[in-house]
């Protein structure tokens, strides 16, 4: 079986980590599959979706991190072919990914104490996203 499910979120841009678990529960558990995976997935070339421990010091870290790999004050050819000043929201989200897979068992997510799921807006401004959900199982 198969069900699939978009949600939307609306975000602030510059590395705004949103904690999507509760999101993905409530999906898992309204289609109605025992157990499978579920797979998570941000269209678009500026967001990503990974898991983290959600809370403020490691979504600072983790911030920080990506500021030092992909500073938005670098040049970037993108910015200069495409005008728009997003060359490191483009290169962010590629070096974390649009997806994730998550298996379920019973209907609960097989994540660790504190891994949560989380959707990246990487972009340089506040957007409207949709996430879509893929559930497959029995």
């Amino acid at each position: 079986m198969i069900a699939t499910a978009v949600v939307e979120v609306r975000t602030q841009g510059n590395g705004q980590v949103l904690d999507i678990t509760h999101l993905v529960v409530d999906e898992v558990s309204q289609s109605g599959i025992r157990g499978g995976i579920v797979t998570v997935f941000c269209p678009g070339a500026t967001g990503a979706v990974t898991t983290i421990e959600f809370e403020e010091g490691a979504v600072r870290d983790f911030n920080r991190l990506f500021d030092e790999i992909a500073a938005p004050d670098r040049a970037y050819a993108h910015n200069t072919l495409a005008g728009d000043r997003n060359g490191h929201s483009h290169v962010r989200a590629a070096l974390l990914g649009p997806s994730l897979t998550v298996p379920f068992v019973d209907g609960k997510l097989i994540l660790g104490m504190w891994q949560e799921i989380v959707f990246v807006d990487f972009d340089n401004r506040p957007r409207q996203r949709s996430i879509v959900l893929q559930i497959m199982g029995e």
